[in-house]
């Protein structure tokens, strides 16, 4: 049941952050509940894994047996109530396939999906449509989940609620009271920071989020909509202030759509500053139907749902670029043309893409080197300030930078783009410096990639919660998982 070949093991022993070391003792592949519950009762330590995309060396393993979730592949659709069954590992893009032949979507998928249900699930993960959607918490209706001694816990929405910061559950005839802890997380749109924490909480929602510190997820009941007409449509703006007005403006009209006042539904708008655009080819703008846009200017993505009212939603697209001033034609992809959409969204991924590239030669001379990247989050009435903030801290230190990300609720990712160790070193030490300004804005250093075991993000999750919430979490762990067998050191060491 436990692959201890060499070759295969290698295959595990990275994941998406490309952080060095990995090592584990073997690979198994479960494909039901119970050999899932059979592994974990038998090993000293388990790291689950789903696609191995974690940001954050999360699904890097350290040691013990990795359990890969990739087996774990069930689909069970209850189209009558809008409701999905997915195993672990199930991938984003297998999930939504399944879902259009019935005309349904899964709505807060995060950007890249191969990301496995699991995976999302542990990660709380969120992506452009957060503004609209919410993140993944929204939408988990039951879950199954593996506890560290092997017992099965199958959890629904309303089963188990918290009595002020006690929380109660019952599995295999036990009852373990947990305590929640007290401190109040940021009041943001979307946040991957540790364990879920508030009185008269769901039990349900202290696994969504906890990266596999708390339980292996084996399988996820998952709310589904139908699925939208979407227009696309790619923006030029000519700076930053130009952009967040756009921005403002697009958000109170999707609000007042939301009310049933107007028709400009919009569910994403995506940011690109000038110097990320800069580490795109020309052949990304070609294809998308534009052309490499001034040295100051900054790309807006935005996405709006247009069932049976196009027309009427692109005359209010185009009253808001009016109003805001935008003198340049959008970009504009109609429901209906695929390839069109996918070549906008092809140009928005080919920014992180440029930047990976540019990482990566600098680290054909300095082979430590590794990307330096922010995940932060602000309410969006301090967003035009944390981006200034952003660009004047990194011009500070001289430091090559790139800005984008998910404009629409205030989730930026500010990139110092390295070309030696000591740029990195430096990066890291200015992101330490913004990570406690954006917290004290009221927001967080960790919206939607949490916190693995990057050691960067685990300062950062001290910052935000302090010594006493840091170790209010570390003893929830321990009521659930004494041994600290579960994905020791990711979240905080063991």
């Amino acid at each position: 049941m436990i692959e201890t070949d060499p070759d295969i093991v290698r295959s595990f022993l990275s994941d998406a952050a490309h952080v060095p070391g990995g090592f584990a003792a073997g690979v198994a592949f479960p494909r039901t509940v119970e050999e899932v519950a059979s592994l974990v009762a038998s090993a000293e330590t388990v790291l689950p894994i789903g696609a191995q995309s974690s940001l954050t060396g999360g699904a890097t393993p350290r040691g013990g047996l990795v359990l890969s979730t990739r087996s774990l592949t069930g689909i069970l659709l209850d189209q009558q109530h809008r409701r999905v069954r997915v195993g672990a590992g199930v991938p984003l893009s297998t999930l939504q396939a399944h879902l259009a032949t019935r005309q349904l979507w899964y709505p807060p998928a995060p950007t890249y999906d191969g990301a496995f249900v699991g995976g999302v699930v542990s990660t709380n993960a969120a992506g452009a449509a957060t503004f609209k959607f919410g993140t993944t918490r929204r939408w988990v209706e039951a879950l199954t989940v593996v506890l560290a001694d092997g017992r099965v816990l199958s959890v629904s929405r309303g089963d188990s609620i918290a009595v002020g910061h006690d929380l109660r559950l019952d599995a295999g005839g036990t009852t373990v009271h947990l305590p929640v802890p007290t401190y109040r997380m940021p009041d943001v749109p979307k946040l991957s920071a540790g364990y879920f924490a508030a009185p008269g909480m769901d039990l349900l929602d202290l696994f969504v989020g906890s990266e596999g510190t708390l339980g292996v997820i084996v399988d996820v009941v998952l709310r589904v909509i139908p699925r939208p007409s979407r227009c696309t449509a790619l923006v030029e703006c000519v700076d930053d202030a130009q952009a967040f007005a756009v921005t403002r403006a697009l958000r109170e009209r999707a609000t007042q759509a939301w009310h049933g006042d107007g028709v400009l539904d919009v569910s994403a708008i995506e940011y690109m500053d000038a110097r990320s655009l800069a580490f795109v080819a020309d052949a990304a703008f070609a294809a998308a139907g534009t052309r490499r846009p001034p040295d100051s200017a900054v790309l807006l993505l935005v996405q709006f749902d247009a069932t049976d009212q196009v027309d009427e939603a692109m005359t209010a697209f185009s009253d808001v670029l009016d109003g805001a001033g935008v003198s340049t034609d959008p970009v504009v992809a109609l429901p209906g043309d695929a390839a069109a959409t996918a070549n906008l969204f092809a140009l928005r991924e080919a920014v992180p893409a440029g930047v990976n590239a540019a990482v990566a030669a600098a680290k054909q001379r300095t082979p430590l080197l590794q990307k330096t990247a922010g995940d932060f989050i602000v309410p969006f009435e301090r967003l035009a300030e944390s981006v200034a903030l952003y660009r004047r801290a990194f011009e500070a230190h001289s430091l090559d930078y790139a800005i984008w990300g998910h404009v629409s609720d205030g989730n930026l990712h500010p990139n110092v783009v390295p070309a030696t160790a000591d740029d990195m070193e430096r990066g890291n030490q200015v992101l330490r410096e913004l990570a406690r300004t954006v917290i004290a804005m009221g927001g967080s250093p960790l919206a939607e990639h949490g916190v693995g075991r990057s050691t960067l993000k685990q300062e950062f999750l001290r910052q935000l919660y302090g010594d006493v919430g840091i170790d209010q979490m570390r003893r929830l762990k321990r009521s659930l998982d004494p041994g600290w067998k579960l994905a020791p050191g990711v979240l905080f060491p063991a």
